[in-house]
């Protein structure tokens, strides 16, 4: 192997690492942000649990966050949470940081 294919190789595991690593973040996330909102319409631990894994399913609906962002809003409008699309994305945006933190401290 020459030098330049190592360096390939090399980019290839660090691109799959990273790519494993964001979907963890966004898993992790998504769990978080389904006890969140568990709270905000006051569910039971058993229905949380539930309830969270609704939410990172719904990752897989469509690329990017905004199913994630049309099922929390929904769901906590129709629990009767006052909110809006903007207190949504800000919670997404904490959870995310909180994510990352726990899986880098979790290594």
């Amino acid at each position: 192997m020459t030098t330049f294919d190592d360096r390939e190789q090399a980019f290839e595991i660090k691109f799959a690492r990273d790519e494993e690593m964001a979907f963890r973040v966004t898993a992790r996330r998504n769990r978080l942000l389904g006890g969140w909102a568990a709270q905000q319409m006051k569910l039971t631990p058993e229905e949380t649990d539930s309830y969270s894994k609704a939410v990172v399913q719904a990752e897989f609906e469509e690329a990017g966050d905004e199913d994630v962002v049309r099922k929390l809003l929904g769901d906590l409008i129709a629990a009767g949470v006052e909110t809006d699309e903007q207190t949504v994305r800000r919670a997404l945006d904490e959870h995310t940081v909180e994510a990352r933190r726990q899986l880098m401290e979790a290594q």
